[in-house]
């Protein structure tokens, strides 16, 4: 299944957590997609799927879930994205 990052953008809080997200599109699917990610210390992350837009199919909502969930290579493709992006703070 062929995915396309659309934008990615990273960013640490005051309280030194990492929050980030990635708007990408999934062949076959008619509407984008946006993940968040969420770390405490930038190793362990937690994440949020939705709809980047006006809100698409419910089954292809569930099978893009299932895919992040199963496929690490997707999934660490979407947090390296927005790990580029990341903005640079110094301490």
């Amino acid at each position: 299944m062929n995915l396309e990052i659309v934008s990615a953008e990273m960013s640490r809080k005051e309280d030194k957590s990492y929050v980030g997200r990635t708007i990408f599109t999934l062949e076959n699917h008619k509407a984008p997609y946006e993940i968040t990610f969420f770390s405490t210390r930038g190793t362990e992350w937690d994440y949020s799927l939705s709809f980047a837009g006006e809100p698409g199919s419910e089954e292809q909502f569930l099978e893009t879930d299932a895919l992040l969930e199963n496929d690490d290579d997707v999934y660490n493709q979407l947090l390296d994205a927005a790990l580029d992006k990341q903005e640079i703070v110094e301490d």
